[in-house]
This record gives C-alpha cells, structure tokens and sequence, in this order.
C-alpha cells in the first residue's frame, strides 16, 4: 500500500506540471511519514523509479501525459502535508489521490477560451501594441486555444497541435489586417500565440537545472524547444505567402 500511494503521488504531480525536484521531496517526505527513511526515488519527465529501502521491492511507473494542472499538484502537496502530520492514514491518502487522479479539475473550454482571448488582448497592449489590433488578438487567441485543445485530443500529438493553432492565429491575423480589422500583422500574432507558448515548462526546466536535476532540466527544456519550434513553423507558414 505504501508504495503504491507513493508511487500514484508522484505520477499525478509529474502529469500535472510539477518541477521534478519538488516529486522527489514529496514522496520521499511521505516514505519518512511511514518509517521508511531508506526509501529512494529517481523521477524524470518520462517515469519514475522508486524504492522503499535496499531489502524492499522497487517500482517502476511511466508518465504518459504532461499537462498544466497547478490545481492537481496543490492537492496532491495538501495530502502529502496532512500524511506527514499524521492528521490522515495511509489508507486515507490512497483513497484522495485515487479520487484526485480521476476528477478533472478543468474549467470548461468556454472560459478556458475566454480567458485565452483576454489573457492575448492584454498581451498585445502589454508590448506596445495599437489599441486598433486589441479584437482581432482577441479572437485569434481564443480559437487559437481551442484549436490546440481539440487537435491534441484528436491526434495526441503536442506538437502538431501547437503548430496547426499557430498557423490558424497567423491565417486570422493575415485576414483581420487584410480586410481592415487590424493594422499590424506581427503585433496580432504574437499576441495571439502568447496562450500558446510553453512558459510553465521553461520555468519548471530551469528550476530542474539548478536543482541539479540535470537529466529533467535537458529534457524539459528540449520539449518547450520543440514546442516553441512548432509555434514558429506555424507562423512562418503563413508569412511565407
């Protein structure tokens, strides 16, 4: 049971966006909260390996989702928090994570698109942008967001996901400055790609780094590089014609 709630800890944190440096502590905070202070773990983007001490049977499991879900992780670092003070048993913390891993704490894809649209207008004002291309990076932000989102549930592949909503918020700027709805193209498209650019997981790739977890850092980092690779092919398509 103990390895199990550990294990199921450490997964949903890496799933939803944890830095890999915080998963470790986690779950090594919770091995201690049960006497197992030789417990060791070794987490990367990919899996994570676990062990409860050098007489006890190590675990393996593979992460195979990685999204941005900071609700997630707060929850999980609360069971974490009431196991270690023992306000919880084993038992009960197994049974909120199960709980937590299977409820989805997304906000529905309206106002997930809403906000995109608002988040990309203040973008595009945040960098000096004209006030006349405040819509039209309202519009291109929100369907941009939406595109990524069904794509990627379609494909399941991030990265043709990132890239097909690029090219339709650089095909919305190129018709919103052609029929009058926008005077500058660059500033229309870099606030509508900004929902779109890996921010979170720049973040969590340099924290690794200077965590000294070096093989998560690499990786992180080489994933928001191929996303941001993505992003550009996107745009650079459209201003190609």
């Amino acid at each position: 049971m103990a390895i199990d709630c550990i294990l199921l800890a450490g997964r949903i944190m890496m799933e939803s966006g944890a830095e890999t440096y915080r998963v470790e502590d986690t779950m090594l905070r919770m091995a201690r909260s049960q006497n197992l202070d030789d417990a060791q773990s070794y987490v990367t983007s990919t899996g994570i390996i676990f062990s409860l001490g050098r007489t006890q049977p190590t675990r393996v499991t593979s992460i195979k989702t990685r999204i941005t879900d900071l609700h997630k992780i707060t929850l999980v670092n609360n069971v974490s928090r009431k196991l270690t003070s023992q306000i919880i048993t084993l038992e009960q913390a197994y049974d909120e994570l199960k709980n937590i891993e299977s409820t989805n704490y997304f906000l529905p894809i309206v106002i997930q698109v809403l906000a995109a649209s608002i988040a990309s207008s203040c973008f595009l004002v945040l960098l000096y942008g004209a006030w006349p291309n405040v819509p039209a990076s309202f519009v291109a932000g929100g369907i941009g967001l939406y595109v990524v989102t069904v794509v990627q549930e379609m494909t399941h592949v991030k990265f043709f996901a990132e890239f097909f909503a690029a090219l339709v918020v650089g095909i919305i700027a190129f018709f919103a400055v052609k029929f009058g709805y926008g005077t500058d193209l660059d500033q229309i498209i870099i606030g509508g790609v900004m929902p779109l650019v890996p921010g979170l997981l720049i973040t969590n790739a340099v924290r690794d780094l200077m965590a000294g977890h070096f093989t998560s850092g690499i990786a992180k980092g080489a994933e928001a590089l191929l996303t941001a690779f993505a992003i550009g092919s996107g745009v650079a398509l459209v201003l190609s014609f």
